[in-house]
């Protein structure tokens, strides 16, 4: 039995310029410091439920995705972005590396 297929997800996020966006701590040259990459349906779905004020459940209906997806997202992207922060780690955003 295989897995469902992934739905695809709006992401309406005001940049998304090709190769994404990166925060890394200051003072560290970039190859000495250890990546985190955020999805950016995880950092969109951060996005509309943190900053927009939206609920999970019209979040997804801006995503096309179901309220539970948006809530996996959001627990999955905090914790990416944290553990990130917290371990002094480059932040990718909008990619998969």
């Amino acid at each position: 039995m295989s897995p469902r297929p992934r739905k695809e997800r709006r992401c309406s996020c005001p940049f998304r310029p090709e190769g994404g966006i990166v925060y890394k701590p200051t003072g560290v040259p970039m190859s000495q410091v250890e990546k985190e990459a955020i999805p950016m349906d995880e950092f969109e779905a951060i996005r509309l439920c943190d900053v927009e004020g939206m609920t999970q459940e019209e979040a997804g209906q801006e995503m096309g995705v179901s309220r539970g997806t948006v809530q996996r997202l959001v627990q999955k992207g905090r914790k990416r972005l944290i553990q990130a922060m917290i371990d002094q780690k480059a932040i990718l955003l909008g990619r998969d590396e």
